[in-house]
């Protein structure tokens, strides 16, 4: 059995030089990040990564006659994560701010209506489009890329205010639903009678008639809770509609009203 001495003693000697290269890195990286952190103050720059929850829906304004009553009503709870960086403007409580967000908002309703612009597939697969009068569900879910830009003002060490616009980009989106005990009259009010009650119904799907583009305005509240962490509430109103601009059938305007709040991470 080999029981040298001078092994266990150079074993000992490389455990602790890698023990020391490890301090060494780690008090290294310790030191870029703290410079890092101390340049990005002094330059006036703040980032921050955001996690929440979009609930809200796509509505006329105002409410037009053909919708006679609003049955229910079920945002669903949209995905926000989003990243930011803040400019602080030296030697005031002002700053601008420009995000990045992937961002899911949807809904579902049931509404009753009259006169309603409508395109719907009837039992043989024919489409048929004209004047719907009746019940009417609708699931509305879509996929965002949006960036807003807005000015922030600093009310305390604690709260900030915020406001500007956002361009949102339609990555995804499905915009479909069915009616049912009612009628269809084709091509307008007049037209040809098409009855539907009981169990039967019909689907409709203008999810390929979405706009695209997509801009309004945003309006925002942050509390710093501690050190790093924040807890915000944004409200994102559409000034444009959802619906491409030769789209015909609704004969309204649909705006994307929504409120995001979540937890932020500020670095």
């Amino acid at each position: 059995m080999n029981n040298n001495p001078m092994k266990h003693i150079l074993s000992y000697k490389t455990v602790l030089a890698i023990v020391a290269v490890l301090i060494s890195f780690t008090v290294s990286a310790q030191k870029d990040r703290t410079q890092t952190i101390i340049k990005s103050e002094l330059q006036g720059l703040e980032y921050e990564v955001k996690a929440g929850f979009n609930i809200g829906g796509t509505s006329p304004i105002p409410l037009p006659v053909e919708i006679r009553e609003i049955q229910y009503f079920k945002p669903s709870m949209g995905l926000s994560i989003e990243g930011s960086v803040t400019k602080w403007v030296e030697k005031s409580r002002w700053a601008i701010r420009v995000s990045a967000a992937l961002e899911n908002k949807g809904m579902n309703t049931k509404a009753r209506v009259k006169n309603y612009g409508m395109e719907i597939t009837g039992v043989g697969g024919e489409k048929m489009k004209g004047n719907w009068t009746g019940e009417v569900k609708t699931h509305v879910k879509n996929s965002y890329l949006t960036i807003p830009i807005q000015a922030v003002y600093k009310v305390s060490n604690r709260v900030t205010l915020n406001s500007g616009a956002y361009l949102s980009y339609l990555i995804e989106g499905a915009f479909s639903g069915t009616v049912f005990e009612g009628y269809i009259r084709e091509g307008d009010p007049t037209g040809n009678k098409v009855v539907f009650s009981g169990d039967s119904s019909a689907p409709y799907d203008f999810s390929s008639d979405l706009q695209h583009l997509q801009y309004g305005v945003r309006l925002g509240c942050e509390w710093k809770a501690f050190r790093h962490l924040n807890v915000y509430g944004d409200l994102n109103w559409g000034l444009n509609n959802i619906f491409k601009k030769d789209f015909d059938t609704v004969t309204f305007n649909l705006y994307p009203i929504f409120l995001n709040v979540g937890f932020g991470y500020a670095f």
